[in-house]
């Protein structure tokens, strides 16, 4: 587990150096603010068509070789788009295509390497890996900006493809080495015995089991509302607030202290539940209510820590629900019906907020969306209460059966 997580602390920081100049890399090419948004939006399209097949995948192969082949695809792909880079031969149709080529392998790539950091600790210490791999997602973050601005300007655009490419394929020389705990390979039966493998069968146990149901709506709602900060806190600090994109940037570096800190804490959940995750939704809701109103700066940077430890705790709770909750061959399956949704709600999101912005203002959009959140899981728990309220008294036999029915 210490070797999977230097391997995707590197990664990570690789990814996060990509990311940053990304938008850049296409504004040079392009010239178009559209086609920055269009590239975003053909890397995630997969994850909207094609997540449930991924998923599907990762059920029927060998875990530790989708993982390693997956990883070592997406090292190739950075390392193209960077050779293209340094020869001036990158133009529009090649980004968009190898953007989509990188969105159809991690369909794949996400739930194989989030199931076999899983399978390398004992069952009850699932949830401290999972707040591991976000304490590991939120340094990488921090570190891969940092490194792209110094890497960027010393060796240019490419080089930071080129670095992405390396941590893609370290991760993928680590995997072969790594021991799992528990058998992850798919079973191999009779056919006269052979379990459904089918994605039908994924999404029916989704659909069907009503905690995933629920945490699904709650992830949903406050995935709209409550978490795109890049641009609620963005419009809020440089208008009502005043400040520039200095200040902006302190916000944004209080929001990751925030992340880690919550990881941190994060680790220490043993059994977290659906009602854990709307307990924290709720609250980070009406942190945000609160921060919606801020008078000041100063005022906004005190909320902003508590409302990104809530968040990064409540990610890694409603993580681990939906990575131990189904039985282990369904759960790549759970996962890829968990990528479509989620990039729905991704994809939504912004232009959703942005409408609300556009009537109500920054400080109306996050007051709104707090108190949104907050009434939402407030009545999910009260719907759940009385459903369950009232239980069917158990008969001893049939005629008392029909005694009680009539």
């Amino acid at each position: 587990m210490r070797w999977w997580s230097v391997a995707h602390l590197v990664s990570n920081t690789g990814t996060w150096m990509q990311l940053t100049v990304q938008n850049l890399l296409v504004l040079q090419i392009t010239g178009s603010a559209a086609a920055t948004g269009l590239s975003m939006s053909v890397q995630a399209a997969p994850g909207l068509l094609m997540g449930l097949a991924g998923g599907t995948f990762v059920d029927r192969w060998p875990r530790k070789l989708t993982a390693a082949v997956s990883q070592a695809l997406l090292g190739v792909v950075a390392l193209v788009t960077a050779f293209l880079v340094v020869t001036h031969r990158l133009d529009l149709p090649a980004l968009m295509a190898l953007a989509a080529v990188t969105g159809l392998v991690a369909t794949v790539d996400g739930p194989a390497c989030s199931l076999l950091g899983n399978d390398l600790v004992r069952a009850e210490d699932v949830p401290s890996a999972i707040g591991v791999g976000s304490l590991v997602h939120s340094a990488g973050r921090l570190a891969g900006a940092a490194l792209a601005g110094v890497t960027v300007g010393l060796l240019g655009t490419a080089s930071a493809y080129a670095a992405n490419a390396l941590s893609f394929l370290f991760v993928a020389a680590v995997i072969p080495f790594l021991r799992p705990l528990r058998h992850t390979e798919p079973a191999t039966p009779d056919r006269a015995s052979k379990p459904d493998m089918s994605a039908r069968e994924g999404l029916l146990f989704f659909v069907r089991r009503p905690r995933l149901v629920a945490l699904a709506g709650i992830t949903g709602i406050s995935a709209v509302f409550g978490r795109n900060y890049a641009l609620t806190l963005a419009v809020l600090v440089t208008g009502p607030l005043a400040g520039g994109a200095g200040s902006f940037g302190t916000v944004s570096t209080v929001l990751a202290a925030g992340g880690i800190v919550g990881a941190v804490l994060a680790a220490r959940l043993r059994k977290p539940s659906v009602r854990l995750v709307g307990l924290l939704a709720a609250a980070g809701g009406l942190l945000q209510v609160v921060a919606g109103l801020a008078p000041s700066l100063a005022v906004l940077l005190v909320l902003v820590l508590p409302m990104a430890v809530v968040e990064s705790v409540s990610d890694t709770a409603g993580t681990t629900v939906l990575q131990t909750d189904p039985p282990p061959r369904l759960r790549g399956r759970v996962l890829g019906v968990w990528s479509t949704v989620s990039t729905l709600w991704g994809l939504a999101g912004p232009p959703v907020l942005g409408l609300l912005m556009q009537h109500a203002g920054a400080r109306g959009a996050l007051v709104a969306g707090g108190l949104l959140i907050a009434a939402t899981v407030g009545a999910g728990h009260l719907l759940r209460g009385r459903w369950t309220s009232a239980p069917v008294p158990a008969a001893k036999d049939p005629a008392a059966v029909l005694v009680t029915a009539a």
